[in-house]
């Protein structure tokens, strides 16, 4: 995969195991630059998920893999040669954020970011790029929203990546740090997390399990592609304004049971689908305005909804086929 290149800069990836992450770090790695990945490995869902996305990586010398938690890790010294950090570790998912589980999407969202911005501008970091939500937006009352609409988060995980959002700016007007914030609207493709709709559903149809769909499956999403949000993280390394956020959404907005549709005809096979009540916390639609994202980022999705949906069912039917790899 990786081809011999001279070294251009140095990258640190946090979060770098992960869906996004390991995206992100395996372009950078493939365009020349040294990446250094750090991930905690926490237990939201099976460490071999992780494991397996890190495989290609694990295969370049100018990637390196730090095994840290950003609250405690030494942020200094991590930093030190390093050009461009792109901030993707996270506590995810909306649902679990309520109750008792709010603290630790605190600390992993908010804390840990305060902290990996105080080190950051303390060295000779050129720019900070942060993986924020769509989530920050709640449920608009105007689609699709503009990064000038209304922040007004209905879960507790978009609270904290909205706080995370205002860190970074913070942090560009009082200390000159270089920060760019890019809002993600539903990213999917291979690797996808297994607590995400897509892998649930694709997986359920391999299985023939039934899928549960929150509500009545009419709510929709502006859904995409994993390698387009790649593409406009590499595009804020040199474009974008600091301090500014970008809507990141592939332009293709369809509801559950339209997806669910598409799915099983691009699977071959029959959906076991059981609807439930609508859970706290999930928007009803989510739509992206990404004129900005456009004109600054030079940003052009080339992902439609259908390619990257066989995409994403190739990699988990052959994941799951996989006889070695203990998933559940």
């Amino acid at each position: 995969m990786y081809t011999d290149q001279p070294i251009h800069e140095t990258c640190l990836v946090t979060g770098a195991a992960g869906f996004i992450g390991s995206h992100l770090a395996e372009a950078l790695v493939a365009r020349g630059h040294r990446v250094i990945g750090v991930d905690s490995f926490v237990d939201f869902y099976p460490r071999a998920f992780k494991e397996a996305n890190l495989e290609q990586l694990r295969q370049s010398p100018n990637f390196s893999l730090v095994e840290s938690d950003l609250q405690t890790a030494n942020l200094p010294k991590l930093l030190t040669g390093v050009d461009y950090v792109f901030h993707l570790a996270a506590q995810a998912g909306v649902r679990t954020s309520w109750g008792e589980g709010f603290a630790s999407y605190v600390e992993n969202n908010v804390l840990a970011t305060q902290r990996l911005l105080e080190a950051a501008k303390q060295s000779r970091v050129r720019r900070v790029i942060y993986a924020s939500s769509s989530s920050v937006y709640g449920n608009a009352a105007v689609q699709p929203v503009r990064e000038d609409s209304t922040t007004a988060p209905i879960s507790p995980y978009g609270v904290t990546k909205l706080a995370a959002e205002h860190l970074c700016r913070l942090y560009t007007t009082e200390h000159g740090l270089p920060t760019i914030s890019l809002r993600y609207f539903t990213v999917f493709g291979p690797r996808q997390r297994p607590d995400m709709a897509f892998h649930k559903f694709i997986r359920a149809i391999l299985t023939g399990d039934p899928i549960a769909v929150y509500g009545d499956g009419e709510q929709s999403r502006d859904f995409t592609y994993v390698g387009d949000i790649v593409a406009a993280n590499l595009a804020a390394m040199r474009l974008g304004r600091p301090g500014a956020w970008y809507n990141l959404g592939g332009g293709t907005r369809v509801t559950v049971n339209q997806v669910l549709r598409m799915l099983q005809e691009i699977m071959g096979k029959r959906a076991n689908v059981v609807y439930q009540a609508r859970q706290f916390g999930d928007a009803a639609h989510t739509a992206a305005d990404t004129t900005a994202a456009r004109s600054d980022l030079e940003f052009a999705p080339r992902f439609s909804l259908e390619k990257g949906l066989r995409l994403e069912a190739e990699w988990l039917t052959e994941l799951i086929s996989a006889p070695a790899l203990e998933l559940a």
